[in-house]
């Protein structure tokens, strides 16, 4: 009788574990069908889970990625269309998973993409204009265009392209579909630049026309193509992000991508068979453009790259003499350089933290090397692009938009460390007294992207003090709002700062005008950021009521009606509603004693934001005045001892400072969790 009651036993045992297994599979099942990749769970969310990994892996496919979970994410915005793919490496999507920890809420809707120009306003902007311009008005548009993004990427040989629109006008030949389909191109950017606004038009972006008439006229599937199809190609992919269409420059810069591997522009030449020096080094120009458009444009959507780098065998850029005439037609050899090797790090960034790959190396191994790249760049930076804050006017606008793109690059290293953080300061932490929630690594990465975004903000509100700011440009203002979601997020860590939410105010102003004058890309920003601004209100309006809770529950337990007084490292704004005063005091004590400890490079002030500072606005001195401070430099992330501690750490330190406890094996990841 006892052997058959364990027998039905052990058989119940291993009905209810075969019931358990089925009901996961059927749970990840219905995952895949509601929504592809949900956010995290606060209250289940483990504060060390993007830390741990296996340091023994037996091969490079045993470690999951700690950011992004298994399966994609896709937000379905109209039954009647597919459902769209958002990568994690997009600002937009970063964005959403801020607000989804501000309201506590893992349905909080994605904000999809609705200011770009649709495809029926571009086909009616095809038909406005078919006849070249006028010679001095062509000249003109030429000349704006060359001086305004000629010197910021190699996108045609700038003299002699003058000298061919001059030509073309002599002899009467605006036929050729390959000549109209360029100038086109280069004529839209110099409407772009010449004209502010177009309040009238049904077409918001002044050049708009140009473009849609090229658009239409160039060849998709040449099957020899050219280098002036190329550069077409090259600039109408650039246009497409001042009209916010994101989506097509990325496919345009594919097509120049396929198409010069066609034509062996990945390969060096031999000279007896393009012997001008001016011709080939032009040749690896394009080629090198053609390389960090596809980088760039990857990274802002979380798309893959689309060639290998061990695909690629041609030469690095080489200045030709005489120096006059490489001047006259090619641009500047240390800046196409450092361009080149960010557009490198950033792919890296891109395939080594926000891509699926599954890899040997922990992730803070990953951050590390990439920072470790990052700091060799700014070493090795020739002191003609270095950037003085102090004369930013005396800058040129090449070497500003190096430094910026610089700070993205950063912040996109380092700002899912400091969404862990915020994550980690939620939590109760009264369940594990013993437990230090902030490592130090975890501080150092946040530190650097704070100082990324500060950096960026200052730069970007200078420029428009200063009314050089282009006002339908894509990148400023996408630089100004990746900057203003962590300088939110810095307002409520310790190593932030409360008047870092007057930065972020000014950021949203400053959307708003750039919207209001036609820029496309800053309308959509202007009105995500302006969600996360409502979602802060709530949160502090939140814990506003919480504060007040524990104050008047304090009060009756001493019997006493009096104000108890509040110390301002007491309390953190990011903890989860329910952690008590003792769990809140025990953190700040943690805070106090680790982190000015260990972080002598932390800026002066309170060690944490409390949420009085965070509830009395405005704070400090007026927001424009303050970002004209010149004292944030591009080196600045990597001076900090703390910094330099991390990149001098070794593989094995960083693998072994969390061990793996085998309950968080399956266990949700920072980006991705899947309700059971």
């Amino acid at each position: 009788m006892l052997g058959l009651r364990l027998y039905l036993l052990d058989s119940y045992l291993d009905q209810l574990l075969a019931e358990n297994q089925r009901l996961k599979e059927l749970s990840v099942t219905s995952a895949d069908v509601t929504e592809m990749n949900d956010p995290p769970n606060l209250e289940r969310y483990e504060p060390n889970i993007i830390l741990n990994e296996h340091m023994d892996a037996p091969d490079a496919t045993s470690i999951q990625n700690p950011i992004i979970g298994d399966r994609a994410w896709f937000h379905r915005y109209d039954p009647s269309s597919p459902p769209i793919y958002i990568g994690e490496a997009a600002c937009s999507a970063f964005a959403t998973r801020l607000r989804r920890f501000l309201t506590g809420n893992n349905t909080t809707a994605h904000i999809t993409r609705t200011q770009w120009e649709r495809e029926e306003t571009i086909a009616a902007a095809a038909n406005e204009v078919d006849q070249w311009p006028s010679l001095h008005h062509a000249r003109l548009l030429v000349r704006i265009a060359i001086h305004q993004i000629g010197y910021l990427y190699h996108l045609m040989m700038r003299k002699s392209t003058l000298e061919k629109l001059e030509e073309i006008y002599q002899t009467r030949d605006f036929d050729c579909i390959t000549n109209k389909c360029k100038f086109f191109a280069l004529f839209a950017f110099g409407q772009a630049y010449s004209i502010r606004s177009e309040p009238m038009s049904a077409v918001r972006v002044p050049g708009t026309a140009y473009f849609a008439r090229a658009l239409s006229l160039v060849q998709v599937l040449p099957e020899r193509t050219s280098i002036t199809h190329l550069e077409t190609l090259l600039l109408l992919s650039l246009f497409s992000y001042y009209l916010n269409r994101r989506h097509s420059a990325y496919v345009l810069i594919g097509n120049a991508m396929r198409m010069s591997l066609t034509i062996g522009l990945n390969h060096n030449i031999p000279e007896s068979q393009i012997i001008d020096p001016v011709e080939r080094q032009h040749r690896i120009a394009i080629w090198w453009t053609i390389y960090m458009f596809d980088r760039t444009w990857g990274s802002k959507m979380g798309l893959p790259m689309q060639i290998l780098e061990e695909d690629i065998h041609v030469d690095m850029p080489t200045t030709i003499s005489p120096r006059w005439r490489h001047d006259e037609e090619l641009s500047d050899t240390a800046y196409m350089t450092a361009n080149i090797n960010l557009a490198r790090i950033v792919g890296e960034t891109i395939t080594k933290l926000y891509s699926r790959r599954k890899y040997q190396e922990t992730f803070l191994q990953r951050v590390q090397k990439l920072l470790k790249s990052l700091k060799n760049w700014v070493d090795t930076l020739p002191e003609s692009l270095r950037i003085k804050m102090e004369d930013l006017e005396s800058c040129k606008k090449p070497v500003v938009s190096l430094h910026m793109a610089f700070n993205q690059c950063v912040i996109l290293t380092t700002r899912p460390t400091l969404l862990h953080l915020l994550i980690t300061l939620r939590k109760d932490n009264t369940t594990n007294p013993d437990q230090d929630p902030l490592s130090q690594p975890v501080l150092t990465l946040s530190e650097a992207c704070i100082h990324a975004a500060r950096h960026s903000h200052t730069i970007i509100i200078k420029r428009w003090i200063t009314a050089t700011m282009p006002t339908f440009g894509y990148f400023h203002a996408h630089y100004l709002f990746s900057s203003a979601l962590i300088l939110a997020m810095s307002s409520f860590v310790p190593i932030g700062n409360p008047n870092d939410m007057n930065s972020f105010d000014s950021a949203l102003d400053l959307l708003r005008s750039m919207s209001e004058n036609g820029n496309l890309a800053a309308s959509e920003f202007y009105h995500n950021l302006k969600e996360v601004k409502n979602c802060l209100d709530a949160y502090r309006g939140t814990n506003q009521l919480r504060r007040e809770g524990e104050e008047s529950e304090n009060n009756l337990n001493v019997g006493s009606f009096n104000p108890v007084p509040r110390s301002s490292t007491s309390t953190e704004p990011g903890l989860a509603s329910g952690s008590g005063p003792e769990s809140m005091t025990r953190l700040a004590s943690t805070l106090s004693m680790s982190t000015v400890g260990n972080f002598p490079g932390i800026m002066t002030g309170p060690v944490l934001a409390t949420e009085n500072d965070m509830l009395a606005q405005p704070h400090g001195p007026d927001p424009y005045a303050r970002d004209t401070i010149s004292g944030y430099t591009t080196a600045m992330t990597f001076l900090e001892p703390t910094m330099q501690d991390f990149l001098a750490q070794s593989d094995i330190d960083l693998g072994l400072l969390h061990p793996v406890d085998t309950f968080l094996n399956e266990a949700e990841n920072l980006y991705t969790c899947h309700e059971f």
